[in-house]
């Protein structure tokens, strides 16, 4: 049996190493148009911070490792032009010989990976704007900033790629300008919870700029005018795209392969595309959301490897399936951690899929114990049946092990209710008696039980004077100090019974606490009085973070 393979990294790589662990005799044939075949792509911008020091460290395997311990045929700087269907066979170029040739294949693997998206601006085009994918890209940008030492860099986009250039600029030294469309940094986050975030990098010196696109690129000597759409204008020494990326399918389309909904390589579950013959993994294919069951376009190293797994096993004869990707990434802003599972509130919507949500804060280990912080989880669920559909987390600590719960827990179909059973080790180093999962489950639980009903941060703008009242359960101090929402009443949560004479029942109570428990437990009380009461969900917390950031208010 003879495979070809085009395109290494994620996919390619590992499909090519698993194909040799299950054929020994099989020939294998990997093509890749730049010089490496498997790189740490995630690991980029940490190199430009010199956080990662040594640029071989980005390099998990090498052409000369492959052929050694995999017997593989890897055929670096060889870029294939054209897939020849009726003819099984490829058509390859050369770029070290110059020369042109085919190759013939039994099975072939399609591995092409994504490309920066670039849109029509003017001035995109120039040695001072620069995308961040691969290797010669990172040499690039890591050469620009070592010898020419910029003092001030655009980054447009504030996804995941934007914020870590950004996050590594500023170790840098550099003066770091984001520039994002979007009504809000980290669009996969929903609002309120990208707010703590874009707090956190105003603190680290970044400015951002929202609601704004960039119009054009003007340059003159040694300066680049980043013109935004409003006719605002940005110096800078140089740019950074991070707008996202798009799928590389040139290859497959012009072979007359399907292409998907979304504008990637249609796959079915066993990664075959409409050629039986040909099989396609990684950044380039769409794939089923596992909430909506919707085709999507999610661009992750994770399911890349699954999927090389996968494909290698099916060409085996080992029948594999790949079900769907569910999307759960983490990324390191500075001191902060972002992670988040499943779906979003605006796919939600977009899906017409019926939800319900809630936000908690808990510690990120015993409270007593040094080094606690904060920990901030947006739990997005079936209002019928607390079936979880999604989760964001936010914070400084066990980030990432709480997003991993959660991504079991929706892989697996569980409920809120499910979460508040969940056992999780605890030590106070390590985590709570109640787990920040627990919390999430018991907040989102007693909503849907009916204990605690709920209003929103965005909902406060909304209320009625005279019909509603709100109600600061903080103490004193904290409403003086703190700030409160404007027109509310501080009474304290250990006052409560003593002043129900100042709360109103013919009007509903909104109350509010710093995170929401002791608004929760003044919720308990009031109901059991006869008040009509709803707790803030996320606390004075959640509200402040969002609307001095939807306000634009810098602290």
């Amino acid at each position: 049996m003879k495979v070809l393979i085009i395109g290494g990294v994620a996919g390619g790589a590992s499909a090519a190493a698993r194909l040799r662990r299950l054929d020994e005799d099989a020939e294998i044939i990997l093509f890749e148009k730049d010089e490496h075949i498997s790189f740490a792509n995630c690991g980029l911008p940490y190199y430009v911070g010199k956080v990662i020091k040594e640029r071989d460290n980005l390099l998990v395997q090498t052409p000369e490792g492959m052929r050694e311990r995999f017997n593989i045929d890897v055929r670096v700087q060889c870029e294939v032009k054209r897939i020849i269907r009726d003819k099984k066979s490829v058509e390859v170029y050369s770029h070290a010989t110059g020369k042109t040739y085919c190759e013939t294949y039994d099975k072939l693997i399609l591995s092409p990976g994504a490309v920066p998206f670039k849109p029509n601006i003017p001035g995109l085009d120039h040695p001072r704007v620069f995308t961040l994918r691969n290797i010669p890209d990172v040499d690039a940008i890591k050469e620009f900033v070592d010898q020419l030492h910029p003092e001030k860099v655009v980054v447009v986009g504030a996804g995941f790629i934007g914020l870590e250039m950004a996050e590594n600029l500023r170790r840098r030294d550099v003066e770091v300008t984001i520039v994002e469309l979007a009504d809000r940094i980290l669009p996969s986050l929903d609002f309120e919870m990208a707010a703590i975030v874009h707090q956190h990098i105003l603190e680290k010196n970044v400015n951002v700029i929202r609601n704004n696109g960039v119009h054009a690129f003007h340059h003159k000597d040694e300066r680049t005018v980043v013109e935004l759409t409003d006719g605002q204008r940005l110096y800078a020494d140089m740019v950074i795209l991070g707008i996202g990326v798009r799928p590389e399918v040139t290859l497959a389309k012009e072979a007359g392969l399907d292409l998907g909904v979304t504008g990637g390589i249609a796959a079915d579950e066993f990664l075959r595309t409409s050629d039986p013959d040909i099989y396609a993994v990684g950044d380039a294919i769409e794939v089923k959301d596992f909430v909506s069951g919707n085709p999507a376009l999610i661009p992750l190293a994770g399911p890349a490897n699954k999927q090389g797994r996968i494909v290698a096993n099916n060409i085996c004869g080992r029948e594999d399936r790949y079900v769907s990707t569910q999307g759960t990434a983490i990324l390191k802003v500075f001191d902060m951690a972002v992670a988040v599972t499943g779906l979003n509130e605006s796919f939600l919507k977009k899906y017409g899929i019926p939800y319900m949500k809630s936000i908690s804060h808990s510690s990120s280990h015993a409270f007593y114990y040094p080094g606690s912080s904060g920990l901030s989880v947006k739990t997005l669920f079936n209002p019928e049946d607390g079936k979880l559909l999604g989760a964001q987390v936010v914070g400084s600590g066990s980030v990432d092990k709480t997003i991993d719960a959660f991504s079991i827990a929706i892989r697996a179909g569980m409920t809120v209710f499910d979460l508040e059973k969940l056992e999780l080790s605890y030590a106070p180093p390590f985590s709570n008696a109640k787990t920040p999962v627990n919390i999430a489950g018991y907040v989102a639980s007693n909503i849907l039980r009916g204990d605690c009903n709920i209003y929103y941060w965005d909902d406060v703008a909304k209320l009625d004077p005279d019909k509603s009242v709100l109600v600061d359960v903080r103490t004193p101090f904290e409403h003086k100090m703190e700030g409160t929402i404007e027109g509310a009443i501080n009474i304290p949560i250990d006052h409560l019974r003593a002043r129900f004479d100042e709360i109103p029942k013919d009007k509903e109570i909104y109350v509010f606490c710093a995170i929401g428990l002791r608004a929760y437990v003044a919720c308990r009380i009031l109901v059991q009085k006869g008040f009509k009461v709803k707790n803030l969900s996320g606390g004075y917390k959640t509200y402040s973070a969002a609307y001095d950031t939807l306000h634009n208010i810098i602290l």
